[in-house]
């Protein structure tokens, strides 16, 4: 644990666990922007769709079934950003997140790189965050911690990503082929 210590006039010391602000950080800000935009889709919040608008948007994507792809995609987002920000089932929570990210990019892949184009940039930043803090781990100012880690064990760091790794690669492999099947020929 890295630790900056201070010394007041008094020669009382204080401790800061510097890692662990800076997680908590950087957890609050990723799950934050996160929630923010599965609130969009699950409940139309910041001019985002709902569930029904953003079903719609999933099948025009080539996710079906919509309704679920689209609860799913909203789930994903509010749920793991929640629990990201909160330092709580990290490794769940960061998994969840990438995974859904992992589609995300997918949708936005043609486009290339840049986010200024529609490209991907954005979501896959977002995913790699969240797989990072998975793997880290949530920080001294956690609720992870408070409860004594029983939702963040090191066996459940590969077998989330793995699960959610998974399950994104079968529905952007799912997605690709409707896609690719409704395209017209050249």
């Amino acid at each position: 644990m890295t630790t900056t210590c201070i010394r007041s006039r008094r020669s009382r010391r204080s401790c800061l666990d510097r890692t662990g602000l800076g997680l908590l950080a950087l957890r609050a800000g990723t799950g934050g922007v996160l929630m923010a935009h599965g609130a969009q889709k699950l409940l139309g919040w910041f001019g985002g769709g709902g569930v029904s608008g953003t079903a719609a948007a999933m099948d025009s994507m080539g996710f079906t079934p919509a309704k679920a792809s689209a609860l799913a995609a909203g789930v994903g987002e509010v749920g793991g950003g929640a629990l990201l920000a909160l330092g709580l089932a990290t490794p769940v929570g960061g998994a969840a997140a990438a995974g859904t990210m992992v589609a995300a990019s997918a949708v936005h892949a043609p486009n290339g790189f840049f986010a200024m184009n529609g490209g991907y940039e954005y979501a896959a930043f977002l995913g790699f965050v969240a797989a990072g803090l998975a793997v880290t781990g949530p920080g001294g100012y956690s609720l992870d911690r408070a409860l004594g880690h029983v939702l963040d064990r090191h066996w459940m760091v590969p077998a989330a990503l793995v699960g959610a790794g998974a399950a994104a690669l079968a529905v952007v492999g799912s997605r690709n082929k409707r896609v690719k099947e409704a395209a017209p020929e050249a």
